[in-house]
Protein backbone atom coordinates (compact mmCIF):
# COMPACT_ATOMS: atom_id res chain seq x y z
CA UNK A 1 0.00 0.00 0.00
CA UNK A 2 1.65 3.65 -0.49
CA UNK A 3 2.05 5.70 2.27
CA UNK A 4 2.18 9.75 1.55
CA UNK A 5 5.65 11.17 1.62
CA UNK A 6 6.24 13.91 4.68
CA UNK A 7 4.71 15.09 7.18
CA UNK A 8 5.11 13.72 10.92
CA UNK A 9 6.52 10.26 12.17
CA UNK A 10 4.99 8.34 14.61
CA UNK A 11 7.46 7.61 17.13
CA UNK A 12 5.97 4.25 18.56
CA UNK A 13 8.68 1.31 18.92
CA UNK A 14 11.32 4.08 18.83
CA UNK A 15 10.54 6.00 21.48
CA UNK A 16 9.20 4.99 25.15
CA UNK A 17 9.16 5.96 28.73
CA UNK A 18 10.89 3.61 31.36
CA UNK A 19 7.62 3.64 32.91
CA UNK A 20 5.98 1.93 29.75
CA UNK A 21 9.06 -0.30 28.88
CA UNK A 22 9.21 -3.77 29.26
CA UNK A 23 12.80 -5.86 30.56
CA UNK A 24 15.06 -6.84 28.80
CA UNK A 25 14.00 -5.40 25.40
CA UNK A 26 11.86 -2.10 25.16
CA UNK A 27 11.41 -2.18 21.24
CA UNK A 28 10.34 -4.61 19.11
CA UNK A 29 13.11 -6.37 16.56
CA UNK A 30 13.03 -5.79 13.04
CA UNK A 31 14.71 -3.87 10.23
CA UNK A 32 17.59 -2.18 11.76
CA UNK A 33 19.24 1.05 11.48
CA UNK A 34 22.76 2.13 11.58
CA UNK A 35 23.84 5.76 12.58
CA UNK A 36 27.47 7.33 11.80
CA UNK A 37 28.28 7.10 15.04
CA UNK A 38 30.83 5.00 14.27
CA UNK A 39 33.69 4.97 17.62
CA UNK A 40 32.58 1.43 18.73
CA UNK A 41 35.19 -1.26 18.46
CA UNK A 42 34.61 -4.02 16.25
CA UNK A 43 36.59 -7.31 15.48
CA UNK A 44 38.96 -5.83 13.19
CA UNK A 45 39.76 -3.54 16.12
CA UNK A 46 40.13 -5.67 18.64
CA UNK A 47 41.73 -8.36 16.65
CA UNK A 48 44.73 -5.90 15.79
CA UNK A 49 45.82 -5.82 19.62
CA UNK A 50 47.31 -8.87 19.12
CA UNK A 51 50.93 -8.16 18.26
CA UNK A 52 53.28 -9.95 15.90
CA UNK A 53 50.00 -11.33 14.10
CA UNK A 54 48.13 -10.43 10.96
CA UNK A 55 44.25 -11.15 10.21
CA UNK A 56 42.98 -13.02 7.07
CA UNK A 57 39.37 -12.66 6.22
CA UNK A 58 38.26 -15.30 3.77
CA UNK A 59 34.69 -14.03 2.32
CA UNK A 60 32.58 -12.64 -0.23
CA UNK A 61 33.45 -9.00 -1.78
CA UNK A 62 30.25 -7.42 -0.08
CA UNK A 63 30.87 -8.60 3.02
CA UNK A 64 34.89 -7.40 2.75
CA UNK A 65 34.38 -4.30 2.37
CA UNK A 66 33.68 -3.03 5.64
CA UNK A 67 36.58 -4.99 7.42
CA UNK A 68 38.85 -3.45 4.56
CA UNK A 69 38.18 -0.24 5.19
CA UNK A 70 38.23 -0.51 8.73
CA UNK A 71 42.02 -1.92 8.60
CA UNK A 72 42.85 1.18 6.78
CA UNK A 73 41.20 3.36 8.72
CA UNK A 74 43.14 2.34 11.28
CA UNK A 75 46.38 2.56 9.66
CA UNK A 76 47.08 -1.28 9.85
CA UNK A 77 46.24 -2.43 6.48
CA UNK A 78 50.21 -3.95 6.40
CA UNK A 79 48.16 -6.57 8.90
CA UNK A 80 45.35 -7.31 6.83
CA UNK A 81 44.99 -9.89 4.13
CA UNK A 82 42.43 -11.56 2.38
CA UNK A 83 40.76 -14.31 0.32
CA UNK A 84 37.87 -13.50 -2.00
CA UNK A 85 35.34 -16.67 -2.30
CA UNK A 86 33.70 -16.61 -5.79
CA UNK A 87 30.78 -18.09 -6.97
CA UNK A 88 32.22 -20.84 -8.43
CA UNK A 89 33.81 -21.58 -5.16
CA UNK A 90 30.19 -21.99 -3.61
CA UNK A 91 28.59 -24.17 -6.52
CA UNK A 92 32.11 -26.71 -6.79
CA UNK A 93 31.94 -27.05 -3.32
CA UNK A 94 35.37 -26.29 -2.46
CA UNK A 95 35.20 -23.98 0.10
CA UNK A 96 37.81 -25.64 1.99
CA UNK A 97 40.05 -26.04 -0.73
CA UNK A 98 40.17 -22.52 -1.58
CA UNK A 99 40.44 -21.33 2.16
CA UNK A 100 43.57 -23.41 2.38
CA UNK A 101 45.16 -22.52 -0.33
CA UNK A 102 44.28 -18.95 -0.46
CA UNK A 103 45.61 -18.43 3.11
CA UNK A 104 48.45 -20.26 1.99
CA UNK A 105 49.25 -17.80 -0.98
CA UNK A 106 48.76 -15.26 1.15
CA UNK A 107 51.38 -16.56 3.69
CA UNK A 108 53.78 -17.20 1.00
CA UNK A 109 54.17 -13.96 -0.38
CA UNK A 110 55.35 -12.58 3.07
CA UNK A 111 59.01 -11.48 3.55
CA UNK A 112 58.34 -12.10 7.39
CA UNK A 113 56.02 -14.42 8.65
CA UNK A 114 53.49 -13.29 11.68
CA UNK A 115 53.43 -15.14 15.17
CA UNK A 116 50.01 -15.60 14.94
CA UNK A 117 47.00 -15.55 11.94
CA UNK A 118 43.77 -14.50 12.89
CA UNK A 119 41.54 -16.41 10.39
CA UNK A 120 38.21 -15.24 9.89
CA UNK A 121 36.13 -17.41 8.48
CA UNK A 122 32.13 -16.45 7.49
CA UNK A 123 28.54 -16.94 7.29
CA UNK A 124 29.39 -19.24 4.04
CA UNK A 125 31.23 -21.75 5.93
CA UNK A 126 28.28 -22.21 8.00
CA UNK A 127 26.19 -22.72 4.83
CA UNK A 128 27.86 -24.78 3.36
CA UNK A 129 29.18 -27.00 6.13
CA UNK A 130 33.12 -26.63 5.65
CA UNK A 131 35.33 -29.07 7.62
CA UNK A 132 36.81 -25.93 9.44
CA UNK A 133 38.96 -28.69 11.24
CA UNK A 134 40.68 -30.06 8.28
CA UNK A 135 41.04 -26.37 7.25
CA UNK A 136 42.71 -25.65 10.24
CA UNK A 137 44.92 -29.02 10.29
CA UNK A 138 46.43 -28.46 6.97
CA UNK A 139 47.28 -25.16 7.30
CA UNK A 140 49.07 -26.48 10.56
CA UNK A 141 50.87 -28.58 8.66
CA UNK A 142 52.06 -26.39 6.16
CA UNK A 143 52.87 -23.65 8.78
CA UNK A 144 53.82 -25.33 11.82
CA UNK A 145 55.80 -22.18 13.54
CA UNK A 146 52.57 -20.05 12.81
CA UNK A 147 49.56 -20.03 15.29
CA UNK A 148 46.31 -20.15 13.93
CA UNK A 149 43.33 -18.74 15.77
CA UNK A 150 40.22 -19.39 15.14
CA UNK A 151 38.07 -16.58 14.13
CA UNK A 152 34.39 -15.80 12.62
CA UNK A 153 32.67 -12.79 11.34
CA UNK A 154 29.26 -14.41 10.93
CA UNK A 155 26.28 -11.91 11.51
CA UNK A 156 23.85 -14.71 11.27
CA UNK A 157 24.71 -16.11 14.35
CA UNK A 158 24.35 -12.14 16.08
CA UNK A 159 21.28 -12.60 17.98
CA UNK A 160 21.39 -16.72 18.78
CA UNK A 161 24.59 -17.88 21.11
CA UNK A 162 27.78 -16.27 21.30
CA UNK A 163 28.04 -13.11 19.32
CA UNK A 164 31.13 -12.48 16.56
CA UNK A 165 32.46 -10.35 19.17
CA UNK A 166 32.54 -12.72 21.78
CA UNK A 167 34.11 -15.15 20.28
CA UNK A 168 37.03 -13.34 19.33
CA UNK A 169 37.63 -12.38 22.70
CA UNK A 170 38.13 -15.92 23.64
CA UNK A 171 39.98 -17.15 20.64
CA UNK A 172 42.96 -14.45 20.69
CA UNK A 173 43.70 -16.01 24.56
CA UNK A 174 43.45 -19.59 23.13
CA UNK A 175 47.43 -19.14 22.16
CA UNK A 176 48.75 -18.94 26.07
CA UNK A 177 50.64 -21.38 26.88
CA UNK A 178 50.04 -22.79 30.23
CA UNK A 179 53.14 -21.70 32.52
CA UNK A 180 53.85 -21.70 35.90
CA UNK A 181 51.04 -19.32 38.02
CA UNK A 182 52.69 -16.19 39.84
CA UNK A 183 51.17 -15.02 42.66
CA UNK A 184 52.28 -11.50 41.95
CA UNK A 185 50.65 -11.24 38.77
CA UNK A 186 47.00 -10.61 37.56
CA UNK A 187 45.81 -10.36 34.15
CA UNK A 188 43.22 -8.55 32.53
CA UNK A 189 41.07 -10.22 29.73
CA UNK A 190 39.17 -9.21 26.99
CA UNK A 191 38.95 -5.28 27.24
CA UNK A 192 40.08 -3.17 24.38
CA UNK A 193 41.35 -0.56 26.26
CA UNK A 194 43.97 -0.49 29.39
CA UNK A 195 42.42 0.48 32.67
CA UNK A 196 43.47 4.20 33.97
CA UNK A 197 46.79 4.67 36.08
CA UNK A 198 44.34 6.06 38.63
CA UNK A 199 41.78 3.27 38.66
CA UNK A 200 41.00 1.71 41.62
CA UNK A 201 42.06 -2.09 40.42
CA UNK A 202 45.42 -0.50 39.56
CA UNK A 203 45.99 1.49 42.40
CA UNK A 204 44.98 -1.61 44.97
CA UNK A 205 47.39 -4.01 43.24
CA UNK A 206 50.14 -1.59 42.97
CA UNK A 207 49.57 -1.43 47.24
CA UNK A 208 50.16 -4.85 47.08
CA UNK A 209 53.24 -5.70 45.09
CA UNK A 210 51.29 -7.08 41.95
CA UNK A 211 51.92 -6.54 38.35
CA UNK A 212 49.21 -5.85 36.42
CA UNK A 213 49.18 -7.21 32.51
CA UNK A 214 46.82 -6.19 29.37
CA UNK A 215 46.90 -7.18 26.25
CA UNK A 216 46.15 -3.76 24.91
CA UNK A 217 49.38 -2.70 26.31
CA UNK A 218 51.41 -5.91 24.78
CA UNK A 219 53.83 -4.70 22.03
CA UNK A 220 55.56 -8.41 21.20
CA UNK A 221 54.35 -12.05 20.69
CA UNK A 222 56.47 -12.89 24.43
CA UNK A 223 54.83 -9.99 26.45
CA UNK A 224 51.84 -11.72 25.42
CA UNK A 225 52.86 -14.77 26.38
CA UNK A 226 53.50 -13.49 29.56
CA UNK A 227 49.49 -12.71 30.25
CA UNK A 228 49.31 -16.71 30.73
CA UNK A 229 51.45 -16.20 33.83
CA UNK A 230 48.81 -14.85 36.45
CA UNK A 231 47.36 -16.39 39.45
CA UNK A 232 44.35 -14.02 39.12
CA UNK A 233 42.26 -13.18 35.96
CA UNK A 234 39.88 -10.79 35.52
CA UNK A 235 37.48 -9.78 33.43
CA UNK A 236 35.84 -6.34 33.10
CA UNK A 237 33.97 -5.97 30.14
CA UNK A 238 31.01 -7.42 29.69
CA UNK A 239 31.23 -9.52 26.45
CA UNK A 240 35.12 -10.78 27.67
CA UNK A 241 33.28 -12.61 30.50
CA UNK A 242 33.14 -15.52 28.65
CA UNK A 243 36.30 -16.37 27.05
CA UNK A 244 37.92 -15.38 30.37
CA UNK A 245 35.59 -18.11 32.07
CA UNK A 246 36.83 -20.37 28.94
CA UNK A 247 40.69 -19.47 29.77
CA UNK A 248 41.17 -19.50 33.20
CA UNK A 249 39.16 -23.43 33.26
CA UNK A 250 41.74 -24.37 30.79
CA UNK A 251 44.59 -22.81 32.57
CA UNK A 252 42.92 -23.67 36.04
CA UNK A 253 43.24 -20.56 37.77
CA UNK A 254 41.03 -17.93 38.84
CA UNK A 255 38.27 -15.88 37.32
CA UNK A 256 37.07 -12.61 38.49
CA UNK A 257 34.39 -10.86 36.74
CA UNK A 258 34.26 -6.83 37.80
CA UNK A 259 32.04 -5.66 35.19
CA UNK A 260 32.43 -1.40 35.73
CA UNK A 261 29.45 0.27 37.32
CA UNK A 262 28.28 3.57 38.83
CA UNK A 263 27.11 1.75 42.29
CA UNK A 264 28.55 2.19 45.39
CA UNK A 265 27.81 -0.16 46.67
CA UNK A 266 28.76 -2.99 44.05
CA UNK A 267 31.97 -1.22 44.01
CA UNK A 268 32.87 -2.00 47.45
CA UNK A 269 31.85 -5.95 46.59
CA UNK A 270 34.25 -6.20 44.03
CA UNK A 271 36.84 -4.48 45.61
CA UNK A 272 36.53 -6.81 48.55
CA UNK A 273 36.33 -10.10 46.11
CA UNK A 274 39.79 -8.81 44.30
CA UNK A 275 41.60 -8.43 47.79
CA UNK A 276 39.82 -11.69 49.10
CA UNK A 277 41.14 -13.68 46.27
CA UNK A 278 44.24 -11.88 46.17
CA UNK A 279 44.48 -12.56 49.89
CA UNK A 280 43.85 -16.47 48.51
CA UNK A 281 46.63 -16.63 46.37
CA UNK A 282 49.49 -15.44 48.73
CA UNK A 283 48.40 -17.60 51.11
CA UNK A 284 48.57 -20.58 49.07
CA UNK A 285 52.06 -19.35 48.11
CA UNK A 286 53.11 -19.21 51.98
CA UNK A 287 54.71 -16.28 51.14
CA UNK A 288 56.55 -14.33 53.53
CA UNK A 289 56.01 -11.03 52.16
CA UNK A 290 52.46 -10.19 54.00
CA UNK A 291 51.39 -7.02 52.54
CA UNK A 292 48.20 -8.31 51.07
CA UNK A 293 47.20 -10.14 54.00
CA UNK A 294 47.73 -7.49 55.96
CA UNK A 295 44.41 -5.47 54.49
CA UNK A 296 42.06 -6.25 57.07
CA UNK A 297 37.91 -5.73 56.16
CA UNK A 298 38.10 -2.13 58.37
CA UNK A 299 41.08 -0.71 55.89
CA UNK A 300 39.03 -1.85 52.98
CA UNK A 301 35.87 -0.33 54.51
CA UNK A 302 38.42 3.10 55.11
CA UNK A 303 39.78 2.92 51.88
CA UNK A 304 36.09 2.64 50.51
CA UNK A 305 34.51 5.55 52.07
CA UNK A 306 37.18 7.67 51.20
CA UNK A 307 37.17 6.90 47.85
CA UNK A 308 33.15 7.35 48.26
CA UNK A 309 33.84 11.06 49.49
CA UNK A 310 35.98 12.09 46.89
CA UNK A 311 33.12 10.83 44.72
CA UNK A 312 30.41 12.97 45.98
CA UNK A 313 33.09 15.90 46.03
CA UNK A 314 33.80 15.21 42.54
CA UNK A 315 30.15 15.30 41.80
CA UNK A 316 28.71 17.77 43.49
CA UNK A 317 31.44 19.95 41.45
CA UNK A 318 30.38 18.93 38.05
CA UNK A 319 26.71 19.45 39.22
CA UNK A 320 27.56 23.05 40.43
CA UNK A 321 28.77 23.71 36.85
CA UNK A 322 26.41 21.33 34.33
CA UNK A 323 23.14 22.38 36.79
CA UNK A 324 19.99 22.16 35.26
CA UNK A 325 20.95 21.23 32.26
CA UNK A 326 19.43 18.28 29.85
CA UNK A 327 21.59 15.46 29.45
CA UNK A 328 21.21 12.66 27.56
CA UNK A 329 23.76 9.02 27.44
CA UNK A 330 23.81 6.39 25.86
CA UNK A 331 24.68 2.68 25.80
CA UNK A 332 27.77 3.03 23.71
CA UNK A 333 29.59 5.51 26.10
CA UNK A 334 29.10 2.58 29.01
CA UNK A 335 27.73 -1.22 29.56
CA UNK A 336 25.95 0.34 31.99
CA UNK A 337 24.09 3.25 30.47
CA UNK A 338 21.05 3.00 33.22
CA UNK A 339 23.45 3.02 36.62
CA UNK A 340 24.97 5.97 35.36
CA UNK A 341 20.89 7.65 34.88
CA UNK A 342 20.66 6.64 38.10
CA UNK A 343 23.57 7.68 39.90
CA UNK A 344 22.92 11.18 37.91
CA UNK A 345 19.14 11.48 38.40
CA UNK A 346 20.11 10.52 42.36
CA UNK A 347 22.26 13.45 42.38
CA UNK A 348 20.03 15.97 40.86
CA UNK A 349 20.92 16.13 37.24
CA UNK A 350 18.66 16.73 34.66
CA UNK A 351 19.00 13.22 33.07
CA UNK A 352 15.90 13.04 30.12
CA UNK A 353 17.04 10.81 27.84
CA UNK A 354 19.12 7.42 27.34
CA UNK A 355 19.55 5.80 23.83
CA UNK A 356 19.46 1.76 24.01
CA UNK A 357 18.54 -1.02 22.32
CA UNK A 358 18.10 -3.50 24.98
CA UNK A 359 18.80 -3.94 28.34
CA UNK A 360 21.79 -5.89 30.31
CA UNK A 361 20.58 -8.19 33.14
CA UNK A 362 23.34 -6.81 34.86
CA UNK A 363 21.17 -3.41 34.65
CA UNK A 364 17.87 -4.88 36.29
CA UNK A 365 18.17 -3.32 39.63
CA UNK A 366 19.05 -0.17 37.91
CA UNK A 367 16.01 -0.57 35.96
CA UNK A 368 13.36 -1.07 38.67
CA UNK A 369 14.56 1.71 40.68
CA UNK A 370 14.17 4.20 37.61
CA UNK A 371 10.67 2.81 36.68
CA UNK A 372 9.82 3.43 40.26
CA UNK A 373 11.56 6.38 40.55
CA UNK A 374 11.70 8.22 37.51
CA UNK A 375 8.74 6.68 35.39
CA UNK A 376 9.03 9.50 32.78
CA UNK A 377 12.87 9.03 31.99
CA UNK A 378 12.63 8.24 27.83
CA UNK A 379 14.17 5.53 26.62
CA UNK A 380 15.28 6.24 22.66
CA UNK A 381 16.33 3.23 20.11
CA UNK A 382 19.31 3.60 18.32
CA UNK A 383 19.33 0.99 15.61
CA UNK A 384 15.19 1.31 14.87
CA UNK A 385 14.26 2.10 11.51
CA UNK A 386 12.32 5.14 12.76
CA UNK A 387 15.66 7.31 14.12
CA UNK A 388 16.45 7.39 10.61
CA UNK A 389 13.79 9.82 10.06
CA UNK A 390 12.97 11.08 13.59
CA UNK A 391 13.77 14.78 14.07
CA UNK A 392 17.14 14.90 15.40
CA UNK A 393 18.52 18.15 17.48
CA UNK A 394 17.06 20.10 20.80
CA UNK A 395 16.41 23.77 21.35
CA UNK A 396 18.99 24.81 24.01
CA UNK A 397 22.33 23.61 25.15
CA UNK A 398 22.57 19.56 25.92
CA UNK A 399 25.43 17.57 27.54
CA UNK A 400 25.42 14.17 25.69
CA UNK A 401 27.15 11.37 26.99
CA UNK A 402 28.42 8.91 24.63
CA UNK A 403 28.78 9.22 20.39
CA UNK A 404 25.59 8.11 20.01
CA UNK A 405 23.68 10.31 22.12
CA UNK A 406 25.78 13.11 20.79
CA UNK A 407 24.40 12.52 17.14
CA UNK A 408 20.71 11.75 17.41
CA UNK A 409 20.16 15.15 20.16
CA UNK A 410 22.64 17.45 18.00
CA UNK A 411 24.51 18.76 20.90
CA UNK A 412 28.14 19.63 20.20
CA UNK A 413 28.55 19.55 24.46
CA UNK A 414 29.43 15.86 24.14
CA UNK A 415 31.71 13.27 25.82
CA UNK A 416 33.36 11.73 23.25
CA UNK A 417 34.06 7.81 24.62
CA UNK A 418 33.38 4.77 23.93
CA UNK A 419 32.96 1.03 26.06
CA UNK A 420 34.19 2.78 29.34
CA UNK A 421 37.24 3.50 27.84
CA UNK A 422 39.85 2.62 30.64
CA UNK A 423 37.42 3.55 33.30
CA UNK A 424 36.90 1.31 36.86
CA UNK A 425 35.15 2.22 39.94
CA UNK A 426 34.88 5.00 42.40
CA UNK A 427 38.17 6.24 39.94
CA UNK A 428 36.32 5.97 37.04
CA UNK A 429 32.86 7.56 38.42
CA UNK A 430 35.61 10.71 39.12
CA UNK A 431 36.58 10.06 35.56
CA UNK A 432 32.84 10.55 34.17
CA UNK A 433 32.42 13.56 36.13
CA UNK A 434 35.52 15.06 34.49
CA UNK A 435 34.64 14.21 30.66
CA UNK A 436 31.08 15.79 31.67
CA UNK A 437 32.19 18.79 33.07
CA UNK A 438 35.01 19.25 30.53
CA UNK A 439 32.42 18.67 27.81
CA UNK A 440 30.04 21.45 29.21
CA UNK A 441 32.75 23.85 28.62
CA UNK A 442 33.88 22.88 25.57
CA UNK A 443 32.17 22.37 22.17
CA UNK A 444 33.53 19.76 19.78
CA UNK A 445 33.07 18.53 16.09
CA UNK A 446 30.11 15.65 16.19
CA UNK A 447 30.76 15.45 12.08
CA UNK A 448 34.43 15.05 12.64
CA UNK A 449 35.12 12.98 15.49
CA UNK A 450 31.80 10.40 16.03
CA UNK A 451 32.37 9.38 12.12
CA UNK A 452 35.80 8.06 12.59
CA UNK A 453 36.03 4.34 12.94
CA UNK A 454 37.23 2.68 16.77
CA UNK A 455 37.81 5.60 19.27
CA UNK A 456 41.42 6.15 20.17
CA UNK A 457 42.63 4.42 17.06
CA UNK A 458 44.52 5.98 14.33
CA UNK A 459 42.74 7.48 11.35
CA UNK A 460 43.23 7.97 7.85
CA UNK A 461 40.26 10.37 8.12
Amino acid sequence: MLKRVGGEINPEGAVITIGEADFPVPFPLGLEFNSPAHGNWNIVHTGMLMPEAIQIYVCADNCMRGVVLTAAEMNAADRFSFVTVEEENLLNGNLEDVTIEGVTDVLNKLEKKPKAVLLFTVCLHHFLGCDLDRVYEELGTRFPEIVFVRCFMDPIMQKHGLTPDQKLRKAMYDPLITKEPDPLTVTLVGSDFVLDESSDIKRLLRSTGHTLRELPACKTWAEYQQLGSAEIFVSCYPPAKYGAAMLTERLNRTHLYLPGCFDYGEIKEEIRNLIKELQAGWSREDTSNTKCADITSEEIEAFCQREITLCEDSINHAKSIIGGTPVVLDYLYHPRPLGLAKLLLEHGFHVTTVYLDSISPEEKPAFDWLKLHHPDLELRATIQTKMRVLPRGTEGKVLAIGQKAAWFSGSRNFVNMVQGGGLWGFDGIRGTMELMTEAFLEEKDPEDLIVRKGWGCESCI
